[in-house]
């Protein structure tokens, strides 16, 4: 006896949107950025190559869609580890330790979102935008916390938060190089490793007080 066929459609009706992001992902995680189109992604989802049209009108739309859940996963990571931490100043290497592993974790998805936002001149998703929780203010505002920054200055702030990311950013680019792996080692492995070279590093941009 034939066993039925399985529905090729692995999306239900009114969530084809999220069918294609999850396609897209999918495609980045198992065979990289150059086999990604809106034809792979119909295919990978189990549509007609017609579908992915009616909700992206190319596959930089697509990769945008990718992108902004990219950052809506960061920030939801930086922010388990801010309530985490024990304080302010724990507050600011945990974020930057949370960040490296996000990169590390999802290499093709983390790609996607700085070659999407790097000719734009604002930052992606409203990022820094004073009413909104996102990543980006997660940093400002440990940094404020933790005394490192004029509060009433706003191009210090920005300048210490931007300090900030680049470290973490130039980190997560470095982690896997295999000329740390004897500090690994010695630290008790590549968490403890991250932290201290955030402690290193004067907590990713937190200036000592004078």
């Amino acid at each position: 006896m034939n066993k039925p066929v399985p529905d090729p459609r692995p999306y239900h009706h009114g969530d084809l949107s999220r069918a294609l992001v999850d396609a897209a992902r999918r495609i980045l995680e198992t065979q990289g950025p150059t086999a990604l189109s809106l034809r792979a992604v119909a295919r990978e989802a189990g549509v007609s190559p017609a579908a992915p049209y009616h909700h992206f009108k190319d596959k930089d739309q697509l990769l945008d869609a990718v992108a902004h859940e990219g950052w809506t996963a960061l920030d939801a990571a930086l922010a388990t580890a801010r309530a985490e931490a024990k304080n302010a100043r724990d507050r600011l290497t945990s974020i930057g330790v949370a960040y490296v592993c996000f990169a590390r974790d999802n290499p093709a998805l983390y790609r996607v979102m700085y070659d999407t936002a790097r000719d734009r001149e604002a930052l992606p998703g409203d990022m820094a935008t004073i009413d909104k929780d996102s990543a980006y203010c997660k940093v400002r505002d440990t940094l404020i916390e933790a005394g490192g920054v004029d509060p009433k200055d706003p191009i210090d702030i920005e300048l210490a938060t931007t300090a900030a990311w680049c470290s973490a950013h130039g980190l997560a680019e470095m982690s896997g190089f295999k000329q740390f792996a004897h500090l690994k080692e010695a630290l008790g492995g590549e968490e403890a490793f991250f932290r201290a070279i955030f402690q290193h590093m004067g907590l990713g941009g937190l200036r000592p007080k004078k």
